[in-house]
Parts: C-alpha cells; structure tokens; sequence
C-alpha cells in the first residue's frame, strides 16, 4: 500500500513540474520577443518624464529646462507622482505580456506580486510608495 502511495506522490510532483517547466519555457519565449517591459509617464506639459521598470525601479527620468522653474520641492513631487503612474503602467505592461501564457492561478500569483492589469492613472492616486514621499 505505501509503494503505492509513493508511485502515486511521484507522480503528482512529475506532472506538477513538467506543468511548471513547460510554463517557464512559454513565459521565457514570450518575453524573448518582445523589448524589456518598462512604464512611462510624462507630465501634462511635457517637461518631465520618468520610465521605470515593472516594480518600479527608475530607469530614466528626463528633465526639461522649463521643469526647473517649478522649483525643487514642486519638481520632486512631480517625479514621484510619474514615477507612481509609470510604476502602475508597467506592471499592466508586464500583466499582458505574461497573462496569455499562465494559468489561473499564474495570473493570480501576477496581480498577488502587484502586477495588475491595466488600471486607471487617476493622479490623485495616492499609492506611491510612503518612503518617497517622506524624502519630500
């Protein structure tokens, strides 16, 4: 009966982890076509734009001549709120590069890492990361 069993336990752990290789191979072929997943958002004017990649971490942040006349404290607040908007668009980026590949629960295990699909860029949106706005 316990030969059985571990016939039986083995089995399930083969199956799962062909499932997930075979997962893995979708995922990594699908992101091997495409360009690396980044956010952007740019100011109403123009002046500022920040690109990051999903989860947030900057890769750029353009400056205008004109964006130097907000002053630092103005200048900041409106990185930071772009760095935000640019951070939600990412991972909504990333959300459907990756959601006609997993399963489910794939997908839940996405939006649970905070990788959601597209939300609205409502900038009176106050989800930007606390620590940034204590730098303020």
């Amino acid at each position: 009966m316990n030969e059985d069993l571990d016939r039986h336990v083995r089995d399930a752990v083969d199956r799962a982890a062909e499932r997930v290789a075979a997962t893995q191979r979708r995922v990594a072929d699908r992101l091997a076509g495409t360009t690396p997943v980044t956010g952007r958002a740019t100011s109403a004017d123009g002046a500022v734009t920040v690109v990051v990649a999903p989860g947030g971490m900057l890769r750029s942040v353009e400056i205008s001549p004109s964006a130097l006349g907000m002053g630092p404290e103005a200048l900041a607040r409106e990185v930071v709120e772009l760095a935000g908007k640019a951070t939600r668009n990412a991972a909504a980026r990333m959300h459907a590069s990756l959601r006609g590949v997993l399963d489910q629960a794939g997908v839940r295990g996405l939006e649970e890492l905070g990788l959601r699909p597209g939300e609205d860029d409502d900038p009176d949106d106050d989800d930007v990361d606390t620590m940034l706005r204590r730098v303020l």
